[in-house]
């Protein structure tokens, strides 16, 4: 039976992009045969919707570009004034979020009026929710998030979480991408009250890759969410990493494990402004020899560059070559054996608390984390991380330097408490996810 359906992708950020297409895989995997007879389309904006066609040239009837609304950039991450102001008044060349929302709403109506989806899969886009139930389609919605505890925003935003949390309500199945209790990550960011809501709600697990892992450390590669997608699925754990980068190998090997991974993910703003916490790090005499692998998120080759004590600059194969004893390595963008590479030799990671990204670096690769948060989402990810002993909160740069000394200094601890998070984390969230969808389109 020919089958359709609508997958919408909130287009902020990358995780919601990167969950959906290992899902995409997963069900195509699940309906063997019968994928043949399935019809997916795809919705976003944005970025999102320029990679969405990037990745499936063949498809580019089934891909539709749809604005949603989203926060509009700062300095740091989104800009909690400008969005504010953007509910009334036009900021920044976007039309009134009143407007944006009625666009979107109208747009994504006919879309499901033109198409008759027989199951829609959301990742973020609540609004697609209240479409789905008032044409009595089956939905699915993907999250780590419902109802989060504020933090820096404060009080004045509950209204909104609460009216966002009942839209998320209206889907049939909510399902968390994440290890269920009591092993959740991102525990604080889900509140869920409502008995009939329970009922709804799976904890699917994490969308990592689906490999075995090994004793301490496993074998699903550490993300940044955009280049984990580019790059296509993860590497094996082979000790060997065929297809690393052979320069940088030499380099990493000649300065000994243990070294830092510090990682730059998000939009460009965001990205920006934790480039500029790291370089406020490293500007400490206490950071003067910790060495550190400084992972950029984008393709700009001219990033790539080793410097040494004295602040020198070389190219890596220059380095490598002439056996640099190098501080600090800059990559724009990591292929997948290269970050293979760096998450089996690193001593911890230091991440602004993508969910993603702290469930694919504790749980697949039993790493410590450093999280410098940006959102509060980050906030609640990191806290529930460093309560059980997985991680550090850092705020500011000297906390950044205390947590990497604590680090160092309790390796054995914190390796004791990560291998134990590791063998209870589930990875599978895109394959159970997949089996709900096909059990949905029986019915």
């Amino acid at each position: 039976m020919h089958r359709k359906i609508g997958q919408f992708i909130y287009p902020w950020g990358g995780g919601h992009y990167s969950r959906m297409m290992k899902l995409d895989r997963a069900l195509a995997a699940r309906m063997g045969e019968d994928a043949d007879r399935m019809e997916v389309h795809y919705s976003s904006g944005g970025r999102i919707y320029q990679r969405l066609l990037e990745r499936f040239p063949d498809k580019a009837d089934r891909i539709h570009h749809v604005s949603m609304p989203t926060p509009i950039d700062g300095g740091m991450g989104p800009s909690l004034s400008k969005s504010l102001a953007n509910v009334l008044f036009p900021v920044s060349g976007n039309p009134t979020l009143i407007t944006q929302i009625a666009d979107y709403m109208r747009r994504e109506g006919r879309l499901y009026d033109e198409q008759g989806f027989d199951l829609v899969i959301n990742d973020g886009d609540m609004g697609s929710n209240v479409l789905a139930k008032n044409r009595n389609v089956p939905c699915l919605f993907v999250t780590n998030q419902f109802r989060p505890r504020l933090y820096r925003s404060r009080a004045y935003l509950y209204p909104a979480l609460l009216f966002i949390s009942k839209q998320i309500a209206k889907a049939s199945k909510i399902l968390v991408a994440d290890s269920p209790p009591p092993h959740t990550i991102c525990e604080y960011n889900l509140n869920f009250t409502d008995e009939i809501l329970q009922e709804k709600v799976e904890y699917v697990g994490h969308f990592t890759d689906d490999v075995k892992k090994r004793p301490a450390s496993c074998d699903a590669v550490a993300g940044e969410e955009a280049a984990a997608e580019a790059a296509g699925s993860s590497s094996s754990s082979s000790s060997s990493f065929r297809g690393a980068d052979p320069d940088l190998k030499r380099l990493l090997e000649s300065g000994g494990a243990g070294f830092g991974y510090w990682m730059r993910t998000g939009d460009r703003s965001t990205n920006d402004g934790t480039g500029r916490r790291y370089e406020e790090v490293f500007a400490r005499s206490e950071m003067r020899g910790e060495r550190r692998l400084v992972s950029h998120a984008r393709n700009e080759p001219g990033i790539d560059s080793v410097k040494d004590a004295d602040g020198n600059r070389y190219a890596i194969g220059e380095a490598a070559d002439r056996g640099i004893d190098w501080v600090q390595i800059d990559v724009g963008f990591l292929s997948e054996p290269d970050k293979d590479l760096v998450l089996d030799m690193c001593g911890y990671a230091v991440i602004n608390g993508s969910h993603t990204v702290m469930g694919e670096i504790m749980g697949g690769r039993a790493k410590p984390i450093i999280g410098v948060p940006i959102y509060d989402e980050h906030t609640n990810n990191i806290r529930w991380a460093d309560e059980h002993g997985l991680g550090v909160m850092a705020n500011d740069a000297k906390r950044i330097i205390s947590a990497v000394r604590d680090i160092k200094q309790n390796e054995s601890a914190y390796a004791d408490r990560l291998a134990e998070f590791s063998r209870n984390f589930n990875g599978r969230g895109a394959q159970n996810a997949a089996e709900i969808a096909a059990e949905m389109m029986k019915g």
